[in-house]
């Protein structure tokens, strides 16, 4: 049987939620609409779904703290497309921050909005273009780490598992599929996000920043991805291919 993807929309007002569904519905995806993250937390317990569409401007617990709050828990995997009522890149980079894969601007036209859906179920489900895979899986090499891309677990010197969103292990893909070679921003977001980057995105940015964090690198001397100024990011440091992880 063929699978439809499963999407959770999450927002406080009626009509939007009711728009959104059954707009979606009507282009072949399944939908569920909920109005807080109370009853979004309910229905993930029982139900696994696709995709989370979840609006920021909430009350009681925000869309922020909510994607926060995913991706600490089981559900770190799903896809998470975020809604702000407001262009403001301050609420954008905020909810980049705490893992979205993609954000929109109210007021969208739904069209707009499953053309993103539609991507960031792409982008989850596969590596980016030109990156080599293996279905066995590889354990790639590099400083004190490995990345498991079997699993898609980065591992530290002791074996300890680092998790990883999944925009974090698509950037970090690209790099070590691309050592030692300058990438600029637009390439960047077009591997890892599928979209032509927007003049004020600093999604890129903000991917970088928190992989640094996740390998420990000092953003001021870093030692694995550096700024090349006024051109991009590099990763410095070479990438050996230790075979199948056990």
């Amino acid at each position: 049987m063929e699978h439809v993807d499963h999407i959770l929309i999450v927002d406080d007002d009626r009509e939007i939620r009711e728009l959104v569904g059954n707009y979606l519905k009507k282009n072949g995806l399944r939908t569920t609409v909920v109005a807080d993250g109370r009853q979004m937390r309910a229905f993930l317990e029982s139900t696994p779904v696709d995709l989370i569409v979840l609006d920021i401007m909430m009350p009681g617990d925000d869309g922020l703290m909510l994607c926060r709050e995913l991706r600490a828990g089981k559900h770190k995997a799903t896809p998470v497309l975020m809604l702000t009522a407001r262009n403001d890149e301050t609420d954008r980079i905020i909810g980049l921050e705490m893992g979205a894969d993609d954000y929109l601007v109210k007021p969208f036209a739904a069209r707009e909005l499953l053309a993103r859906i539609n991507a960031v179920l792409r982008r989850t489900r596969m590596l980016p273009p030109n990156l080599v895979v293996t279905e066995s899986g590889r354990l790639l090499a590099f400083g004190r780490w490995r990345l498991d891309t079997s699993a898609r677990h980065l591992l530290d010197e002791d074996g300890t598992m680092v998790a990883l969103s999944g925009a974090e292990y698509r950037l970090l893909r690209v790099f070590l599929d691309h050592p030692q070679r300058v990438l600029n921003r637009d390439q960047l977001l077009n591997l890892t996000q599928g979209r032509d980057a927007d003049l004020f995105d600093r999604s890129i940015d903000l991917l970088v920043s928190r992989l640094r964090q996740r390998l420990l690198d000092d953003a001021r001397e870093p030692a694995y991805i550096k700024t090349v100024r006024s051109e991009g990011y590099v990763f410095s440091l070479p990438v050996e291919v230790l075979g199948a992880p056990s």
